[in-house]
């Protein structure tokens, strides 16, 4: 009973600071560690509930995640060729595969180190390293897939987990982000999932709601994503008086900055959502809270093929601010110190 209490404990304060971080803002990386923390500190508590049970229960958790984890790169290969396929042969659709690929190489990588480790055992590792510098390289290589796979994994499961919290309603605008258009003036099924979601949202408020499309028009593109969002909406329904376009825009944070400018010059209450695709609300977030807009994100559909793909872009584009890429390279630093200390030192 006291390691239940215990662990409960631990797991409820992990919980418990997660959420104030999260409800006080919603775009900080820093979430997605805590949120991470959060759920490793449940599973010490469902083992004190297992009982007696707790080493078979710890045995089936460790047998689904490495079947998990050799899943992980046979589905990011397969989703490569669906891409391509659907989406064509360009670098943003090639991610998905080239990723499930990399880690592919480092799981053999981890298995032939592992090999090479055992192998070695009746021998210094500090003279095997030296001897064979193949086997220093692939734990060196190792270390760096598991790295960057655990970062990417911990991104995932904070923008799914956005995703699961049910937005708060009662707004007076809903910015809706533009995509490309196809044939230069007809909504794509993308930016069609954002408009959809957005007119949900919009029908369901109990306040009136303005929504406000927002993008400017392409050089391949005979309108503005905006009008053509508008076309879409009155289709739809919405009345004209209701829709409040921004067409200047040729980026995310240009679609906020005039977006605000327009809800700005308005009177009256400003409460505020945007909506966008699933896995772009992070990001979308973040440059709220850069330009210092309170807003609040909604997701709409994306088609499950295209997700992953989408999602490491996201990553990618997190991590190339910066401070945190200067972050990722220090931890990556610091497991590389750790893996040291463990191997040289440890023995």
């Amino acid at each position: 009973m006291v390691e239940i209490i215990a662990a409960g404990l631990i797991t409820a304060l992990c919980w418990a600071l997660f959420l104030l971080w999260f409800n006080r803002d919603r775009s900080r990386y820093r979430n997605c560690y805590l949120l991470w923390i959060a759920l490793l500190s449940t599973v010490p508590f469902i083992l004190s509930l297992a009982g007696p049970a707790k080493g078979k229960v710890a045995f089936g958790l460790f047998i689904v995640t490495m079947i998990a984890l050799l899943f992980v790169p046979f589905f990011l290969i397969y989703n490569g060729i669906v891409m391509i396929r659907r989406e064509g042969k360009h670098l943003a659709q090639l991610l998905s595969l080239v990723l499930g690929i990399v880690i592919f190489i480092g799981e053999a990588a981890t298995a032939a180190t592992a090999i090479g480790l055992y192998m070695t055992n009746q021998v210094p590792l500090e003279a095997a390293m030296a001897r064979s510098p193949i086997l220093f390289a692939g734990a060196l290589f190792s270390i760096t897939i598991i790295y960057g796979c655990m970062c990417f994994l911990i991104f995932m499961i904070y923008i799914l987990f956005m995703q699961m919290v049910p937005p708060k309603k009662d707004f007076d605008y809903v910015i809706i982000h533009g995509s490309g258009l196809l044939n230069g003036d007809k909504v794509s099924k993308l930016l069609q999932d954002r408009l959809d979601k957005a007119i949900e949202v919009y029908r369901m408020d109990p306040s009136p709601t303005k929504l406000v499309p927002s993008g400017g028009q392409g050089a391949d593109e005979t309108v503005s994503e905006a009008e053509a969002m508008k076309r879409y909406l009155l289709s739809k329904g919405i009345p004209e008086s209701d829709i409040l376009i921004e067409d200047k825009s040729t980026t995310t944070l240009e679609n906020l900055l005039n977006s605000r400018q327009i809800i700005e010059s308005r009177e009256g209450r400003k409460y505020t959502a945007l909506v966008t695709s699933n896995y772009h609300v992070y990001r979308a977030l973040r440059y709220c809270r850069k330009i210092g807009f309170r807003c609040t994100g909604i997701g709409s559909h994306v088609a499950f093929y295209y997700w992953p793909s989408a999602l490491i872009r996201e990553f990618i584009a997190v991590h190339a601010e910066k401070k945190h890429a200067i972050l990722f390279l220090v931890g990556w630093v610091l497991c590389m110190l750790f893996w040291t200390l463990i191997i040289f030192l440890g023995r």
